[in-house]
């Protein structure tokens, strides 16, 4: 307990510490940060695509600043389990107010699946009203995917996991009212769904494999819901290529078994951005990512504990397999460096390191590191809304992955 303590004062120092300053003090303002966003002499592969086809399209008068940029592509990529998804992944931003004082409101849809039966339909929106007045953030998916799970802990071998397979869905939605300029808080309120959960091989038991007694009986449901209470801290312009700026977020969840929870559980996750740039012009610049995630020693079911990979987002650990590493508690912290590679913006890449560790289920201690690592290349999809397409690799000690992206990953 006294690790969890000095985790979280570590957490909330920082980002508190900045709320006394002004925004001029903390870090770059929107109508400022619309500077460094001019897009005179950069490409995109849009604007490619429309040179070589010679189509023209004539935009229809629009308000100014409410024009919606969408971005969508085909991927492939590999699933848990064996075998190749498709993966569809559309975005769309847009302005609910002037430009100089709204944050662009995002919207993601990222269907995938297989001839095997195994889908992802995960919807996202997170809009801002006009003046950043309000931000409702939303997150929709209903999934059919198997996945490996180890157990509890950092130090299961790498060949010590079984397949199950689940369906899941999620509901999640918070209202956050403006505070000061860049601070909001809000309530919300999150469902989860884990059905029919299930070995791939019958004569597994997956309770007496991971150890742990919730939600993990053979063929069984998992059900949690209950309310969360948002803190947002947010000074980042575009969501889709975070600007220099930084991110807090505070959530604390409470799931009781009286609204009909299979167990009263309650979770804290505390997530911490910054971003620092080397250059007035173009790409040059360096993110650091934080988060700390934890159950506060309540019973929530195996699918619900704090894993890698399965944060709010599901974007961390690239290079480590998602639910490699499972614990009552997670602590994660990410940096990657960002440039371009021709000036006109079309071609970057990106540098990144990663760390994990979970608690352990005896001790409770954080006893193991586990890092990973890689690079990847991106292209400039939509100079307009900063939109890039990723190709990353990530490599661990036992794992190794490709992923495609539209966006960044923080």
């Amino acid at each position: 307990m006294h690790g969890r303590l000095i985790v979280i004062t570590l957490l909330l120092a920082g980002p508190l510490s900045l709320f006394g300053q002004t925004p001029k003090d903390m870090l770059i303002k929107p109508a400022d940060s619309l500077q460094r966003g001019d897009t005179t002499g950069q490409r995109d592969l849009i604007g490619i695509f429309l040179d070589v086809t010679k189509i023209q399209i004539h935009h229809p008068r629009s308000e100014a600043g409410r024009r919606v940029y969408f971005t969508a592509l085909p991927l492939s990529t590999s699933v848990p389990g064996g075998g190749n998804a498709l993966i569809t992944s559309t975005q769309a931003g847009f302005y609910l107010g002037d430009r100089k004082q709204t944050y662009l409101s995002t919207v993601t849809f990222s269907p995938s699946f297989n001839f095997r039966g195994q889908f992802n339909f995960p919807f996202r929106a997170n809009i801002w009203s006009a003046d950043n007045k309000w931000d409702y953030q939303g997150d929709m998916r209903f999934s059919i995917y198997p996945q490996y799970v180890w157990g509890l802990g950092g130090d299961h071998p790498e060949d010590r996991k079984v397949l199950v397979r689940y369906s899941y869905y999620r509901l999640y939605g918070s209202v956050l009212k403006r505070i000061t300029p860049y601070l909001l808080f809000g309530p919300g309120y999150d469902l989860d769904y884990n059905i029919h959960i299930r070995p791939a091989d019958d004569s597994v038991d997956i309770q007496k494999f991971t150890e742990y007694p919730y939600g993990t009986v053979n063929h069984s449901n998992s059900f949690s819901h209950g309310f969360t209470a948002n803190l947002l801290l947010d000074t980042r312009y575009n969501l889709f290529n975070p600007v220099p700026g930084m991110y807090f977020n505070a959530v604390y969840r409470i799931n009781p078994r009286f609204l009909g929870s299979n167990t009263t559980w309650h979770s804290l996750y505390l997530d911490w951005r910054k971003y620092i740039a080397f250059s007035n012009r173009g790409q040059n610049m360096l993110g650091v990512w934080s988060y700390y995630w934890t159950t506060l020693g309540s019973n929530a079911p195996y699918f619900m504990l704090p894993a890698i990979g399965t944060e709010p987002y599901q974007r961390s650990g690239r290079g480590i397999y998602p639910l490699r590493y499972v614990g009552k508690s997670l602590f994660y912290v990410e940096t990657e460096y960002r440039r371009d590679i021709t000036r006109d913006g079309l071609f970057g890449f990106v540098v990144f390191a990663n760390m994990n560790t979970v608690s352990e289920p005896t001790s409770h201690q954080y006893a193991y590191l586990h890092p990973a690592g890689g690079a990847g290349l991106r292209i400039k999809f939509n100079k307009h809304s900063g939109s890039n397409l990723g190709i990353d690799y990530g490599v661990s000690k036992h794992y190794n992955a490709v992923y495609f992206s539209l966006g960044e990953t923080f």
